[in-house]
């Protein structure tokens, strides 16, 4: 089988011989990659759709992994109880959606050794969740795919909140910088473009709503380039 980028990146992030949880796995592909290289022993699958956890199913089957999985039909980690894994990966989701399906089950997702997140849009507003919420990001990276840039967070409940030192570390992630990420520089210089197509959008209009969006998408600008 053969993982997109994306994918093998979330896959590489899976600890060794840890029981894992895939929630909204539509075909599976991360588990069943991760069975078939000998990474894990043991996965939950699960999806609140039916034809996508059909469709895991069929690729369990043909894999013939019957023995290493367990499939339920659900929404987000409601499905788990405390306990039954280790890891869990919450992939291709909205960032508030993800927090919203944390949040429905604390007792698993304050219990589990790691999340490994991959929010599709609304990353800043996750990240704000987590690091408001007693979650602690242990790492992020970045993965690009058909010309897309991919957050990937990895983070695990302490209890503890953490302060960041500027607004600017819920958009672009402290970890990332610290890790001096291979595509950093791309990333920002895509935030840079995005705040100046809004400026340009505003046209030279001079309501006090507009300059105040001018203000403030000139000051994310100074920001982010101060973090390259």
């Amino acid at each position: 089988m053969k993982l997109t980028n994306r994918l093998l990146k979330i896959a590489s992030l899976v600890n060794e011989n840890k029981r894992l949880a895939d929630i909204g796995t539509d075909h599976g592909y991360i588990p069943v990659y991760l069975l078939n290289e000998g990474k894990i022993n043991f996965a939950i699958l699960a999806d609140i759709n039916k034809g996508p956890l059909e469709n895991a199913r069929s690729e369990v089957k043909r894999n013939k992994l019957e023995d290493k999985v367990d499939l339920r039909l659900g929404s987000g980690i409601e499905v788990l109880k405390k306990g039954e894994v280790d890891e869990v990966i919450i992939a291709g989701m909205g960032g508030i959606l993800i927090g919203e399906l944390l949040e429905a089950n604390k007792e698993v997702a304050h219990s589990v050794e790691k999340l490994i997140l991959q929010p599709m849009q609304a990353q800043e507003e996750l990240r704000r969740y987590l690091l408001n919420n007693g979650y602690e990001i242990l790492n992020e990276c970045l993965e690009k795919e058909d010309f897309r840039l991919y957050e990937i967070i990895e983070a695990r409940y302490t209890g503890k909140n953490t302060t960041v030192d500027d607004e600017i570390n819920y958009e672009v992630s402290q970890k990332l910088i610290e890790n001096k990420d291979e595509l950093l520089e791309e990333f920002i210089d895509n935030k840079i473009k995005k705040y100046n197509n809004i400026i340009e959008k505003l046209g030279d209009k001079n309501s006090e709503a507009v300059i105040f969006k001018r203000n403030l998408a000139n000051e994310k600008i100074e920001k982010l380039k101060n973090l390259i």
